[in-house]
């Protein structure tokens, strides 16, 4: 088994599926025109192009007209806040958002507050990442023009009640936008059901390929466009389409959703076995909802320990895993979201994540059990603070 990487970060990015990378070649080689024009290879990337925008539309629920394909979940976010803000200037300057968002969400509201005098509320959340409701029907003014919540946490992989939110945002008349990058290809993301006017994907999270993602957007939800240059996507968003990863998209989503009770089954049994032993470890805990959570996130904190020492010493033995976001790795600065959650900094520091993929399996789960408490028991020797009360 030490020979063999195991590949525990899953919530950063996921391998691409042999399936999707076969779907995708023929638009690399063949189908390589660019779906604008008008002669033979180019109508034949057109196609492609039409086919995908379909098959994410049908998993979705929505119009083939309400998808716009992005370079990714970032880019998504950044449509759909800055979009829908430019749009709505003259109603209001103020948006909705919460304390535990993926920095695409948070850095693109700062920006907004920084740059262009809008005004956001950051709610809180509980011990678990559960958005305070409460705390929302407060926030809302007259004045808010976005309300945008994360459908699961990519940290502590917490479910939000995005279905309850949508029933204090929507009869108020106000959009209400999901950044969903981490739940798709494991929830349900039926638009109609959670009630979102907007909702954000990204490839790479559910075995498709990296720089692509799309945007939902409910018909009728202003938008001004990002990106001027070209009259792509039903002029919202300039640019020649990647035909091979907007394909690559639509042929992992449709995977993800055709085997969806069996891949969650497998990454759930997995995670619940993690969790059963690495919680063993003395001055650990779960970190996150015990039960609304992503089927494949599991993610602790252990005292007396940095978390960037564990993961070294997970590495050393071919183990992949993350502290936290891959977007923030190279921050010193403790978890926002850990911190949003009341936990201590000095634990926060000692964080752990592990998520769970289809190719894992239980022997690679009992490797990292069985390794796990002696590089804690290592660490925590040589740290000051381990033998204080």
């Amino acid at each position: 088994m030490e020979n063999a990487f195991i590949y525990l970060d899953h919530a950063a990015t996921t391998p691409v599926h042999p399936k999707v990378l076969e779907a995708m070649l023929p638009y690399f080689t063949e189908r390589y025109g660019n779906p604008s024009s008008i002669y033979s290879i180019a109508r034949e990337a057109r196609r492609g192009l039409d086919e995908a925008r379909d098959t994410v539309a049908g998993i979705l629920g929505a119009r083939a007209t309400e998808v716009i394909f992005t370079g990714g979940g970032s880019e998504a976010d950044n449509l759909a806040i800055k979009g829908v803000a430019y749009a709505q200037r003259k109603k209001g300057n103020h948006m909705i958002t919460s304390a535990i968002e993926h920095h695409a969400v948070l850095h693109t509201c700062e920006f907004l507050e920084k740059h262009f005098g809008f005004e956001v509320t950051y709610l809180p959340v509980d011990r678990y990442g559960i958005v305070d409701l409460e705390a929302l029907e407060r926030a809302i003014r007259p004045t808010t023009v976005l309300v945008t919540i994360m459908m699961a946490n990519n940290e502590v992989g917490t479910v939000e009640p995005i279905q309850e939110i949508s029933r204090i945002v929507k009869p108020r008349g106000i959009p209400f936008h999901t950044d969903a990058v981490q739940a798709v290809g494991s929830l349900d993301v039926n638009v109609d059901r959670l009630g979102v006017d907007m909702l954000s994907m990204s490839a790479h999270k559910f075995y498709g390929p990296k720089g692509v993602g799309a945007l939902y957007v409910r018909r009728g939800t202003p938008l001004v466009p990002l990106i001027q240059g070209g009259g792509q996507e039903r002029q919202r968003r300039a640019g020649t389409e990647n035909v091979p990863g907007i394909v690559g998209l639509a042929e992992a989503l449709k995977l993800s959703y055709d085997e969806l009770e069996s891949r969650n089954e497998h990454v759930r049994r997995l995670r619940d076995k993690l969790i059963a032993g690495v919680t063993r470890i003395p001055r650990s805990f779960l970190t996150g909802h015990p039960v609304q959570r992503l089927p494949n996130s599991a993610s602790f904190c252990f005292e007396f320990v940095e978390g960037e020492s564990i993961l070294l010493s997970l590495d050393m033995l071919g183990v992949g895993a993350s502290s936290g976001s891959a977007c923030t790795s190279g921050s010193l600065e403790p978890s926002h979201v850990l911190s949003a959650m009341g936990i201590p900094v000095e634990v926060a520091h000692g964080s752990l994540r592990l998520s769970t993929g289809i190719d894992n399996t239980e022997e690679q789960m009992d490797f990292v059990i069985d390794h796990l408490p002696a590089i804690v028991d290592r660490l925590r020797a040589m740290s000051p603070l381990a033998g204080k009360p």
